[in-house]
């Protein structure tokens, strides 16, 4: 379902920032509905304001939805190449091509809460894009199919909160999507803009992340760093987001030291 790119090891390796051309008919068709409506493409820009404008954030906006649904459509690729069961769509009766609609949607409106306020925001986002839901979901499914896509959306939107527990693989996905957006400047942890600590010097650190099929799990998540600064990032973002994820056995993570000094950082290390 996903663009690749051969690596000199000869294995697929995902790109997440790549144009997507998915296969699946219903998801494009769902994908080109959300890029056209006005109310959605709104929320995608107000959503930053007190994320980013008023409390310094990082961007919680377009650019961080684009990121986090492309890898969250990509995780979705290379779990069902390992096999791994998506009970959200089946446990409610739903087909095999509502899994990844339910990620897209899910994916898209997770964050709409920031327009209510940064502190606590998953709560906010569940009745707005709840709204949302009851305006787009129509176009494509009947009422009882509604229902049960709409519950779906909204539990994986409510469990990429940590203090949340995600109960279906879709859910899971999006919780661990939404901490891979986290190459340099982009960290879903706060820094102090011109600061020197330990959150700053992290969220520079790392220079790319990388989703490949595993030869142990499903995923394997490689981490391109530059410091030994951005093992704190990984341990306190994409390790936790993973942990009661539902997912720690089914993906790796793999930190590479791109350091050209090799100096700062052991060349490989698993997290």
């Amino acid at each position: 379902m996903s663009d690749t790119a051969g690596d000199d090891n000869g294995s697929r390796v995902y790109v997440p920032e790549s144009e997507h051309n998915f296969p699946d008919e219903k998801l494009n068709t769902v994908l080109e509905r959300l890029e056209e409506d006005e109310e959605i493409q709104t929320y995608l820009e107000a959503q930053n304001v007190n994320a980013v404008d008023r409390m310094r954030y990082n961007d919680h906006g377009r650019k961080h939805i684009e990121i986090v649904r492309n890898r969250a459509l990509c995780l979705y690729d290379l779990l069902k190449a390992g096999n791994v069961d998506f009970n959200g769509a089946r446990q409610q009766g739903l087909g095999e091509a509502d899994e990844s609609v339910i990620i897209a949607l899910a994916a898209t409106l997770h964050d709409i809460g920031h327009v209510v306020h940064r502190d606590e925001h998953v709560y906010y986002s569940i009745p707005l894009a709840a709204d949302i839901l009851d305006r787009i979901l129509p176009e494509f499914y009947d009422l009882a199919e509604q229902v049960r896509m709409k519950g779906e959306v909204l539990h994986a939107i409510l469990c990429h909160h940590t203090a949340e527990t995600p109960l279906t693989t879709e859910a899971g996905i999006i919780r661990v999507a939404d901490a891979l957006d986290m190459e340099s400047g982009r960290s879903r942890i706060p820094y102090e803009h011109g600061g020197r600590g330990i959150n700053t010097l992290s969220s520079q650190a790392i220079s790319q992340v990388s989703l490949y099929e595993g030869e142990t799990s499903p995923v394997m998540v490689e981490i391109a760093m530059t410091n030994a600064a951005g093992v704190y990032q990984v341990d306190n973002l994409l390790k936790a987001k993973l942990r009661d994820s539902g997912l720690e056995d089914k993906i790796r993570i793999v930190a590479v030291n791109t350091n050209e000094n090799h100096d700062q950082l052991v060349e490989r290390i698993e997290l």
